[in-house]
């Protein structure tokens, strides 16, 4: 497809074809009224055409140099009012004859800026939220710790039936202060681009396996059974850090415990997708969540049941740091889940090139 005229030479163009017209026409009218003569000689119209013609390229050539130099005076005055920090950006946009790019460029400009200026109220939004949730999760145990420790100042520390019991709680106000403080610190390492990963290769069914083990007892708190979907023959080695898979394993678990139903089953399946990955299932016959709260499930502190009720512990930061170790690993998560019905967490791994055991 033929490139479009620049702005600048079709408007010159355009005038400097009036003008010359114009010229023409009062050429024309002064030699009928000096000289008298209606019928032109072949020698005098070639004349005056050429005469056009040279008035043509004139005009249009200082027409089209004041353009120019009007609009890059213009520009340059733009550049100049500009904040230091953008002109080495528009350096390359704004400093141009070809008005149509420039007029691509602004727009794709103003188009970016727009998106920025989007994503600096949502970033903005967002924090709001965060030091809100921060705060939220922090003043509970706090105010616990406080109002069990005044309790013991006030004379209860005295009172034997009663202070080791305000000490335990004021304890577990503690625990869950730690637990709160070192999820954050964790999460802020791994947001930090240059987080560093112990790539190894080991078989994903054992480690599933010690993870199960661990979570035993608390799984036989509610008659949860923990188990594989079937049983697996072989070995399936995958390359990833050992360390940071089993906390995405265990945090992905313990979620089916806490929120699974009694007498319930959490089943983990480990399957091929491509041939270098393969993906991790965890899946519950639990609760089940909303789909509005789905794509909220990852973000920190963010917890379907809005009513503040923290009877089932945590940080409230365990997704937020599985999707930061998953995404660490270059890999993806997924989750689906139906009310009543229960949820799939799900992840890729790359698989191992080593040979599989028999």
């Amino acid at each position: 497809m033929a490139k479009r005229p620049l702005k600048s030479y079709r408007f010159s163009l355009i005038s400097s074809l009036l003008i010359t017209a114009l010229i023409l026409l009062v050429t024309v009218g002064f030699s009928v009224v000096f000289t008298e003569i209606f019928l032109f000689s072949t020698t005098k119209i070639l004349a005056l055409l050429s005469c056009g013609f040279v008035i043509f390229i004139s005009v249009f050539l200082v027409l089209n140099y004041r353009i120019e130099k009007f609009m890059y005076k213009e520009i340059k005055q733009l550049y100049q009012d500009l904040e230091p920090e953008f002109r080495g950006e528009l350096n390359d946009i704004l400093i141009t004859d070809n008005m149509d790019s420039l007029l691509e460029n602004v727009k794709e400009l103003a188009l970016r800026r727009s998106v920025e200026l989007d994503s600096l109220k949502d970033q903005a939004s967002f924090r709001r939220e965060f030091l809100g949730n921060v705060a939220h999760e922090l003043k509970t145990p706090l105010f616990t710790v406080q109002g069990y420790i005044l309790t013991l100042l006030d004379g209860a520390l005295k009172d034997a039936s009663v202070n080791k019991k305000y000490l335990e709680r004021a304890n577990k106000g503690v625990e869950r202060l730690t637990y709160i403080v070192k999820d954050l610190d964790l999460l802020t390492k791994l947001e930090k681009e240059d987080t560093q990963l112990e790539m190894e290769e080991f078989d994903i069914l054992e480690l599933i396996q010690s993870v199960f083990e661990l979570l035993e007892m608390e799984a036989s708190k509610s008659n949860i059974e923990l188990e594989f979907d079937q049983k697996y023959e072989k070995a399936i080695t995958v390359y990833a850090d050992r360390e940071r898979v089993q906390q995405v394993l265990t945090n992905l678990i313990m979620n089916s415990i806490k929120y699974g139903k009694k007498k319930g089953t959490t089943e983990v399946s480990v399957q091929p997708i491509f041939e270098n990955k393969i993906i991790v299932r965890v899946r519950d016959n639990g609760e089940g969540i909303e789909e509005e709260h789905l794509p909220r499930l990852f973000e920190r502190f963010y917890r379907v049941d809005k009513s503040g009720n923290r009877r089932r512990g945590g940080s409230g930061l365990g997704l937020a740091i599985v999707k930061h170790i998953i995404e660490a690993h270059k890999e993806q998560i997924f989750v689906e889940s139906q009310p009543e019905i229960g949820s799939e967490f799900s992840f890729t791994l790359e698989k191992s090139e080593l040979i599989e055991a028999l």
